[in-house]
């Protein structure tokens, strides 16, 4: 099979198996953008996971929890795939805690309130679903099929995160600032969430069907299922100029890209010390693995 022979059989519809041949270029760009993927679901633990202590009942603990366990289960299930396709997950993680792999914007941030916690959980995780659904069609089966699990488990975390919005929205004033104040830091990651519009044309990732979906496609469904939810809770969107024009059509304030690409290229408000409790935890943790791998040997 040759080169174009393959691209036509992705692009109608065909999906690839480990074992089946496969171009150079599809190999290395599966590998980069699922390994971010993987990073992403394990480093998105880290904004929330410091506040399992101080959440403000023990079902919240509790959940929270949960949520946690669940997405570094998924980075485990996402590094097995990276695993096949050559690149073992050990180098994944050395990759991820030297700087040198990327991991999602939206994780480079700071959570200061209980108020960031919920909108994390309901509006981030809102983003990523939609890109995740999205990967169900990814014309390489392995990884489309692990998303069936991954997609089930994040949908349960946004109705966990649309709980504590609601539960926050219908107390106090000061509950209900908190959310507002979240909202406001967390609207221009969101925006850039989804990657700068550029044209499904000129997307690689497109063209070779591992997205099965642009990026303004994913930020203007995003818009289009949680903007009237947003504002059905009486919250306010920091951004004057959102609105549908007379083609349906969502237009908003240009996000600021060159920050988006300063954030994921490791210069994000909390990146350094994420990063150096990744390699810290992993460096005090080695005994354990090395001692499950001996015994496993």
């Amino acid at each position: 099979m040759t080169e174009q022979e393959f691209l036509e059989y992705v692009q109608s519809g065909g999906q690839v198996e480990t074992d089946d041949w496969m171009p150079d270029d599809y190999r290395a760009k599966l590998v980069k953008f699922i390994e971010m993927h993987g990073n992403s679901e394990l480093m998105g633990v880290l904004p929330e996971r410091e506040w399992i202590l101080r959440a403000p009942t023990l079902q919240r603990k509790l959940a929270l929890t949960a949520k946690v366990q669940d997405e570094v289960g998924h980075a485990q299930l996402i590094y097995r795939v990276v695993e096949d396709l050559g690149k073992p997950r050990e180098q994944c993680l050395e990759d991820l805690i030297s700087g040198k792999s990327k991991f999602h914007n939206v994780f480079h941030y700071p959570t200061e309130t209980w108020g960031d916690v919920g909108v994390i959980a309901w509006l981030v995780d809102a983003a990523a679903i939609i890109s995740q659904k999205a990967l169900l069609k990814c014309s390489y089966a392995p990884y489309a099929r692990i998303m069936k699990k991954i997609c089930w488990e994040e949908s349960f975390h946004i109705l966990h995160g649309r709980d504590v919005i609601l539960t926050m929205m219908n107390g106090a004033d000061e509950q209900r600032e908190l959310v507002q104040e979240a909202l406001n830091r967390w609207w221009a990651p969101l925006m850039q969430f989804h990657g700068n519009p550029i044209s499904p044309a000129d997307d690689p990732m497109f063209q070779w069907r591992i997205k099965s979906q642009g990026n303004e496609e994913a930020r203007q469904q995003f818009l289009d299922g949680y903007v009237p939810q947003i504002w059905e809770l009486g919250l306010i969107v920091p951004d004057p100029k959102l609105g549908k024009n007379d083609e349906g059509v969502w237009e908003y304030t240009e996000p600021d890209w060159a920050e988006l690409k300063h954030v994921v290229t490791g210069h994000g408000p909390q990146t350094a010390e994420r990063l150096e409790l990744r390699k810290t935890t992993r460096a005090e943790t080695e005994w354990v693995r090395r001692t499950v791998l001996a015994e496993a040997a």
